[in-house]
């Protein structure tokens, strides 16, 4: 594919700005003008992206320069927008937030420069009128790399608000692409940790959908902003994009170099190992390039729903349970007791278990004193307060997804607690923001906290598909 694909970021001074109902109404208009539009998401967010591939029809995925470091970003935009027309980029917080006490690293900004891409800046204008200029101004000048190519003003009372802004701007050299009117049907409800995801919703986030692009189509120049999208030019170095079936390789140890990596090894004729890979709405947090990964290493994947489903896949040997809201879902996960027999039939058997953050809480003894898995001599429950932010973590000892000693670096987003913390063979040793150990690794299991893309350390499919193989 062509490195030059049209692209926009949409960013804002700050959360809250609107970000998601511009970025995602943008999507959906340019898609009802019969464009192939490629979704994407700055930062860790699993649930922004399922509304955008609502708009566009394709898979939302993630861009993180902290998870997967900033040599992947470019990589991974361009496999993800493989075929499109144009491509979207949703900021994440305010343009020049990023990992905490890092500088941009991880921040929408970074991200916009390593693609070279235009910002089209979202600024809640509900509040202000000729601060508006100064508000711009101040963002377009910080980083002389990053370009600012328009503004969307978002939560405009009325015409003479809408004068008053313009009026200030003209004055700021920065062209005004957009004008959104408040409209309350636009949003979309939230609760703990954030929006409330699309699987939850079903028609609901259609029509939420639905109703961003119309007001976009109403109060944007898509004229205008596809031009900007065009005049982006070539994504930088030389990039190619990225691949499940030959990945880049990152060095997991100080002393081990990067060798070349080649597809999956060959099966002997026989089937390819089943893993199963939870999904429904009680988990909906999941990279596309897990499963990628997966799929290239030489895994059938197959997906099931533990809200109904009770049982595995047939025939499954590996079990991946990733993000998402099994503290909202507790009591039918609870009640499905076949199913969790069976996973604890598969786990207490030595199959590979993948879990991650709600699979943690799934494999644990009991859920706010609901039965669950009991894979895991713990109980978790729901806490009041937030944990939240980017980890640097390493494997503390050999498990189904790394050797002792793999570096990868993980988020951690929940409101819930585990107790104990730990196992006996802790998964992770966390540096950040203090250091401590986290997670169980008991035969096949490997169940953490942290989320983590695996495009990082691509050796963690292979070495989880070659395990399910063998166990």
């Amino acid at each position: 594919m062509s490195a030059s694909v049209p692209r926009l970021v949409v960013a804002a001074p700050s959360s809250g700005s609107g970000k998601t109902t511009v970025a995602t109404g943008l999507m959906a208009a340019f898609a009802a003008r019969g464009l192939a539009v490629s979704p994407h998401k700055v930062g860790p967010d699993y649930i922004d992206p399922g509304y955008h591939a609502l708009a566009t029809g394709r898979v939302g995925r993630n861009l993180d320069a902290y998870l997967c470091g900033p040599e992947l970003v470019g990589p991974l935009f361009l496999h993800g927008a493989r075929g499109c027309d144009l491509a979207v980029v949703e900021g994440v917080m305010g343009l020049y937030d990023g990992a905490a006490g890092e500088g941009e690293l991880a921040s929408t900004a970074q991200v916009a420069k390593l693609l070279r891409a235009p910002v089209v800046l979202v600024v809640d204008a509900s509040s202000q009128s000729r601060s508006v200029a100064a508000l711009v101004h101040g963002f377009a000048s910080w980083d002389p790399e990053v370009r600012i190519g328009g503004v969307i003003l978002n939560k405009v009372g009325s015409d003479r608000h809408e004068e008053l802004l313009r009026e200030a701007l003209d004055s700021a050299g920065v062209p005004v692409l957009g004008v959104l009117r408040r409209v309350g049907q636009v949003e979309t409800p939230s609760r703990h940790l954030g929006l409330v995801p699309v699987a939850e919703r079903q028609g609901a986030a259609v029509e939420a959908v639905a109703a961003m692009a119309a007001q976009v189509l109403a109060g944007c120049d898509l004229v205008a902003l596809e031009a900007l999208a065009r005049a982006a030019g070539a994504v930088p170095g030389g990039t190619a994009p990225w691949t499940p079936a030959s990945p880049a390789h990152h060095p997991t140890r100080p002393d081990e170099e990067p060798t070349p990596r080649s597809g999956p090894a060959p099966w002997d004729g026989q089937r390819a190992p089943v893993v199963a890979v939870a999904g429904g709405s009680a988990f909906t947090f999941s990279y596309a390039e897990h499963t990628e990964l997966l799929t290239a290493a030489g895994a059938e994947v197959v997906t099931f729903d533990p809200l109904r489903d009770e049982e595995l896949p047939e025939g499954t040997r590996g079990l991946v349970i990733g993000g998402g809201f099994p503290e909202v879902y507790a009591t039918e996960l609870s009640a499905n007791e076949p199913l969790r027999k069976a996973v604890a039939d598969l786990a207490n058997g030595g199959a590979p278990v993948a879990a991650e953050c709600a699979g943690l809480l799934y494999l644990c003894r009991e859920l706010d004193g609901l039965p669950m898995c009991g894979v895991l001599d713990a109980s978790a429950r729901m806490s009041e307060r937030l944990t939240l932010g980017y980890r640097d973590a390493v494997a503390v000892g050999d498990s189904v997804l790394a050797a002792a000693g793999t570096r990868m670096r993980g988020h951690e987003f929940h409101r819930t607690v585990v107790e104990p913390g730990s196992g006996a063979e802790p998964a992770w040793g966390v540096r950040t923001p203090r250091p401590r150990v986290e997670g169980f690794v008991q035969r096949g299991v490997h169940a953490s906290y942290l989320h983590t893309h695996w495009a990082s350390e691509p050796g963690v499919a292979r070495r989880f598909v070659e395990r399910c193989r063998t166990s």
